[in-house]
């Protein structure tokens, strides 16, 4: 796939799978995210037990794998690389308008029941390539 292939998955399919890791553990989870065409936007829930947050805060280089699998022969994916850091007050709005534009779940800032307990993260993309397959 070409760069506006793969910019275009990226809009289209809000879900993937973010890859983190600690020193030699590593940790992969499905994950709903927000594309502004150059960054990929998520949101974790807070607490004391999280895996995610842990690796996350850990991890130096980060991956999300988005992929669609039509059929045994027709298929998608994308791997996107990069730095993953903690969104700060500044960068807030563009999370809720990338998860809001094309998140899987995009009603997660609902008016009328916000999430409480989230932070924001952010993966600098540094690397970005697709593969397609079909018959």
């Amino acid at each position: 796939m070409d760069e506006e292939e793969v910019d275009a998955f990226l809009q289209r399919h809000g879900i993937g799978v973010l890859s983190l890791a600690d020193e030699g553990d590593a940790y992969g989870v499905p994950i709903s995210f927000g594309y502004d065409g150059e960054r990929l936007y998520f949101v974790f829930l807070r607490g004391e037990t999280s895996q995610k947050e842990a690796f996350a805060e850990t991890t130096t280089r980060a991956t999300l794998t988005a992929f669609d699998v039509a059929g045994r022969h027709e298929w998608e994916s994308v791997i996107v690389a990069g730095r993953l850091n903690v969104v700060d007050g500044d960068e807030w709005d563009a999370l809720v308008s990338a998860m809001e534009d094309n998140a899987w779940f995009p009603s997660l800032f609902s008016e009328s029941e916000p999430m409480r307990g989230i932070a924001g993260w952010v993966l600098e993309i540094e690397a970005a390539t697709g593969l397609r397959n079909r018959p």
